[in-house]
């Protein structure tokens, strides 16, 4: 039989609090710390914002089966393929919802209902909004069972919602730690399914927007994402779990650990992205002195692909220079050459090996 459950009105008791959660949210803030601080170590954000956005955004559409290439998005961020595909489609959507939130947060220091509204639209490109024809049932994908129904209301539904972001927001809710509240507001918000669809990815890109509003990070550089493919099924298991058996400690705890393994993944691949860099600063210096600078270096960093117009426009160079420069890299192995038709594109082999482990 299903099981009727009454979304909790928040902010939440704090009866679940037990010294295993104290642990596991001590190691994931420390985790978490450490990687905030490792991110600054890099010359230029963007380096960071620009390809774990594009990963995170693969990883996230994964989740949902919506399956694309690194190729594929690399290529099509440049508009090297004439047609795309309807998956890589939505993963671009993904990134460009997710640098809108991150943006707005960055602007305003909170996240608005609209805001939550706003990516949920470019994600799906569509402003459907707010479920407002009832009807909605989540399903077993292997056994088409409806496990979970929720409200169906557009009134109790907006009111869910407004509790949610005000819990999101205001201060005065304070008493547990930001990140036992992220695993509290992500199981909130997928329980409330306020949208119909893109409740999974808008939840997904919110946890990572709420640990900025917290300053608990200064960019969008750790995602559960991947952690969540690893443990699809606990994930799930874990979420209807609060729902059905009240089992809040092993959610909150799942997501804990979720973010220490998935910050700890972060510094590594940070830490590797670094030395990476560190090596072509030096080796490029040697050899070519009137070539190197630290804005070729970010260019070769922010995606492993790029072309000749980038290359010029960010140097400030000219067209035939930039040719010159591709040309010296390629043969020194920097790069390797490829073509698409009439369009000559430039990839950074080990960079891309780094972020498609």
């Amino acid at each position: 039989m299903l099981n009727s459950y009454k979304i909790p009105v928040l902010p939440l008791s704090d009866k679940f609090l037990d010294a295993e959660i104290l642990l596991a949210m001590n190691a994931a803030s420390r985790k978490l710390a450490e990687l905030k601080g490792i991110a600054r170590t890099l010359p230029n954000e963007r380096i960071l914002t620009t390809t774990l956005i594009l990963r995170e955004a693969q990883n996230s559409s994964a989740v949902e089966n919506i399956i694309s290439t690194k190729e594929e998005i690399y290529r099509a961020e440049l508009k090297l393929d004439g047609q795309v595909s309807s998956a890589t489609k939505e993963v671009l959507r993904y990134a460009d919802a997710l640098r809108f939130g991150f943006e707005r947060v960055s602007e305003h220091g909170i996240i608005t209902r609209n805001t939550i509204i706003a990516i949920q639209g470019r994600l799906e490109f569509n402003n459907a909004g707010i479920r407002r024809t009832p009807g909605t049932k989540l399903m077993n994908s292997q056994t088409g069972e409806v496990v979970y129904e929720p409200p169906q209301h557009p009134d109790h539904i907006e009111t869910l919602l407004d509790n949610l972001v005000n819990y999101m927001n205001d201060d005065l809710f304070g008493g547990l730690d930001p990140l036992i509240r992220m695993a509290i507001l992500h199981h909130n918000f997928e329980s409330i399914h306020p949208f119909y669809d893109g409740n999974g990815r808008t939840g997904r890109i919110l946890n990572i927007l709420y640990l900025v509003k917290e300053k608990l990070l200064d960019l969008p550089i750790l995602y559960l994402s991947g952690y969540i493919i690893k443990s699809k099924g606990e994930y799930y298991r874990l979420l209807q779990g609060v729902r059905d058996e009240g089992l809040w400690k092993e959610w909150i705890i799942y997501m804990l650990n979720g973010v220490k393994e998935t910050a700890h993944d972060s510094i590594e691949l940070i830490g590797e992205i670094s030395k990476l860099m560190h090596t072509y600063k030096i080796e490029i210096r040697a050899r070519y002195p009137k070539m190197y600078s630290q804005d070729l270096i970010n260019n070769l960093f922010r995606q492993p692909y790029t072309k000749l117009e980038f290359l010029a426009k960010e140097l400030v160079i000219h067209k035939n220079t930039a040719r010159t420069y591709t040309n010296q890299l390629v043969d020194d192995g920097f790069l390797s050459r490829h073509k698409v038709g009439r369009t000559t594109y430039f990839v950074n082999d080990r960079l891309f090996t780094l972020l498609s482990r």
